[in-house]
């Protein structure tokens, strides 16, 4: 940013904290091993997720150490803006790659009242926190409740910077403009996540679609489909794909077409890892296919 002067410019910068290892500075630490013995636990710690278990209770002295930690950079970019004479025609983006690691590796995090979190394909992994500064544009300290996705960066950041769309490179996004002037909404459209494999934290491979407040999980081990309505059910406890049928076959075949309309890689059975007695396919390991 020192070098670049007055000249446009794209900064990407991917922070690797807050990421395992769970290490983070002394002094913060015991900051929040202080706090944390104020911390009142009512329920459990952890509840039960697939063969693993989901943090309840958001106390873990090093995770919040670690955010701090990232949130101290961010803010040194910022006043780096501000010092350079920048901020006031510089775009700022902030979002995570996934939700909270909640099931695994520590499970330093709590999603709640989310469902899940990292490797999975419950809210508690794929919605994550975003914020815009986009100054004279976006009104400071307003919100937007539109689903918006990663893919939609590139029409945005294009848009913002008055040069032309490039559809064929960003077919898969959609500029986020209009919701961020909050001159009008994008129109009501389909968001698919694809997951063909077994992660670390505990997610097995499936695929999902949103329509509006609708949610449509695939999983690929048994073909079971869970459906949801993020409206009524924000924490995906109560599946409706049986009482839902034709809201759950609408979006199935949606999720189906994009499959095959982007090309997506499926699982296939690993049949030289076996782990039930018969060799059920439902419990068949998976390796996607090259």
């Amino acid at each position: 940013m020192e070098q670049v002067g007055q000249k446009p410019f794209l900064l990407y910068h991917a922070f690797y904290s807050v990421h395992i290892p769970l290490q983070a500075k002394r002094d913060l630490i015991a900051k929040y091993e202080a706090k944390q013995q104020g911390v009142r636990v009512e329920g459990p710690r952890f509840k039960p997720e697939g063969d693993r278990e989901t943090r309840q209770v958001q106390e873990h002295a090093v995770y919040a150490a670690m955010i701090e930690t990232m949130d101290h950079s961010i803010g040194q970019i910022l006043d780096a803006l501000d010092r350079l004479g920048l901020a006031d025609n510089t775009v700022v983006f902030f979002m995570s790659d996934n939700g909270g690691l909640s099931t695994a590796e520590g499970a330093p995090t709590s999603n709640l009242p989310l469902r899940a979190g990292k490797g999975w394909l419950y809210e508690g992994g794929i919605r994550e926190p975003m914020i815009v500064k986009w100054p004279g544009m976006i009104k400071p300290g307003s919100t937007c409740s539109t689903p918006v996705i990663s893919t939609d960066f590139y029409p945005t950041i294009l848009e913002m910077a008055d040069l032309p769309a490039k559809p064929a490179q960003h077919m898969d996004g959609v500029s986020m403009v209009p919701l961020l002037k909050q001159a009008g909404s994008t129109t009501e459209r389909a968001i698919y996540w694809h997951y063909p494999h077994y992660g670390n934290q505990g997610g097995s491979p499936g695929s999902a679609v949103r329509v509006g407040d609708w949610k449509l999980i695939e999983f690929f081990e048994d073909q079971r489909l869970e459906l949801y309505n993020l409206k009524d059910d924000l924490g995906e406890q109560h599946s409706l794909a049986e009482t839902e049928g034709k809201k759950a076959a609408e979006l199935h075949e949606k999720l189906k077409a994009w499959r095959a309309a982007v090309g997506a890689r499926m699982p296939t059975p690993n049949l030289n890892r076996k782990v039930g007695d018969q060799g059920d396919i439902s419990v068949l390991s998976y390796i996607a296919d090259d």
